[in-house]
């Protein structure tokens, strides 16, 4: 399995970056694929996820309204929209994906079979 994200970098507050993360590990689709991030001396924490075959989504308080989530053409790709960035998303952005979970289990993060290598976004203000 690789989930590999990419899109992080720099951003003044305000601003907006597109995260994205394609698992190139796989021959079939995967079931839900999502973002957690954790930002220095804190908790890794649930962003969003969705679920690729019908496209349900969900997302945490704190992005609700200023992230989308959204499904690649790609197999097994998806995209991480984030607008409005605020100094608090600075962050490690991960990506992941697993095949059996329900929608009550998408913000856990020990949950989650497969993990990206993280790609960083920083806010400035």
């Amino acid at each position: 399995v690789q989930l590999q994200a990419s899109g992080g970098g720099p951003v003044q507050s305000g601003g907006s970056l597109r995260l994205s993360c394609t698992d190139s590990g796989r021959t079939f689709r995967r079931k839900v694929m999502g973002w957690f991030r954790q930002a220095p001396g804190k908790e890794r924490e649930f962003v969003a996820a969705i679920l690729l075959s019908g496209g349900t989504t969900d997302y945490a308080n704190s992005v609700k309204g200023r992230f989308t989530i959204s499904k690649g053409t790609a197999k097994n790709t998806v995209h991480l929209q984030m607008n409005s960035l605020k100094p608090e998303d600075t962050a490690v952005y991960y990506c992941v994906a697993d095949d059996t979970l329900i929608r009550s289990s998408w913000s856990m993060p020990t949950q989650y079979k497969d993990w990206g290598q993280g790609t960083l976004v920083t806010v400035s203000s």
